[in-house]
């Protein structure tokens, strides 16, 4: 596997906001610490050293959440010399606001300041960069654990026993499913890493539900929500079939009459919200429906993996039918 490229945080995501100001106050607590070890001295030390130290973090925070467009598009390096330079110029300016502007005498010149700043950014840059190190090698083992859960032996082999079923009276139409099947496995190969547009993951999902819709004839009864979708909101790759798949699996298979699928997707301000609801299959008195955990299991690992604390999966029943819901940030290339 190839070693991940470093990249820049995300610094409109909130995960990486609320780590990178979790690691910052943590380090000025083990440096105070160290330098004061006496509790009277430490904690009148670190109260006053508050009264600069905290609006320089939240300032550079709150500017590189404005500059994020910008940091995005640059290369890793400068990315980390501008992220470096802003907090030790939002230092300067705090101290000179300090000592000038409300007359407070401090124990550290503004260039002891600066340099400070500097070094916080750069060790929560390193704690970054060793995460996305870190967590890439997981996404590509969550990806092997997707292929190996999504590659179900019957399936495959009732797609192929319905194309060579066509093979004789609807040539056309057993090509279409071979061609359907091939698109889907080759996304099943592609790198879990690399964000895709929801305009591919729709012509996948398409693909899938023509493939089942051969099979189960008039039994799988879809209906796409998506015309209010953002075609160029990137999400993670494989992120709806395993969806409609569960549906299709609990909801219209055990049903003798067939079921009901809804996709619904649309954007709310700057989240992309993504519903697939079910029709409940006849149960036996006193049965629990079941369900795929597995496969919900590793799309939560991977939203949690691409969008940290910001992405959300969750699933409920009501009386009638079963419901996935999926927010994450609305991301464009």
């Amino acid at each position: 596997m190839k070693t991940p490229q470093a990249a820049l945080p995300d610094f409109r995501n909130l995960g990486v906001l609320l780590r990178a100001l979790v690691l910052a106050e943590g380090l000025r607590l083990v440096v105070w610490w160290v330098r004061e070890p006496g509790w009277d001295t430490w904690w009148s030390g670190y109260v006053e050293q508050a009264l600069l130290y905290e609006p320089v973090l939240l300032t550079a925070v709150l500017l590189l959440y404005w500059w994020q467009p910008w940091l995005a598009q640059t290369s890793y390096a400068r990315g980390c010399a501008a992220v470096m330079a802003v907090a030790a110029l939002s230092a300067v300016g705090w101290h000179t606001a300090v000592t000038w502007g409300l007359s407070l005498a401090l124990p550290v010149t503004a260039w002891h300041s600066a340099t400070v700043a500097a070094l916080v950014a750069g060790a929560v840059l390193f704690y970054f960069n060793w995460r996305h190190h870190r967590l890439s090698p997981a996404l590509a083992e969550a990806r092997v654990t997707a292929l190996q859960a999504r590659i179900r032996p019957h399936f495959l082999f009732n797609s192929l026993n319905s194309a060579m079923a066509l093979l004789r009276t609807q040539p056309r139409q057993a090509e279409a499913v071979l061609q359907d099947l091939a698109d889907l496995y080759r996304a099943l190969l592609s790198d879990a890493r690399v964000l895709v547009p929801l305009a591919q993951e729709l012509q996948l999902a398409k693909a899938y539900v023509d493939i089942e819709r051969v099979r189960l004839g008039d039994r799988l009864r879809m209906h796409w929500l998506t015309h209010n979708a953002p075609q160029d909101a990137l999400v993670p790759p494989l992120l709806l079939q395993p969806l409609l798949e569960n549906a299709v699996r609990y909801g219209v298979e055990p049903a003798p009459g067939g079921a009901d699928v809804t996709l619904e997707i649309y954007a709310e301000d700057d989240r992309l919200l993504i519903f697939v609801r079910n029709d409940l299959p006849p149960q036996p008195l006193g049965a629990v429906a079941g369900g795929n955990h597995m496969a919900l299991g590793n799309i939560r690992e991977r939203l949690e993996l691409h969008f940290d604390a910001e992405a959300q999966l969750k699933r409920h029943t009501t009386e009638r039918e079963h419901v996935v819901t999926v927010r994450i940030p609305r991301r464009r290339r």
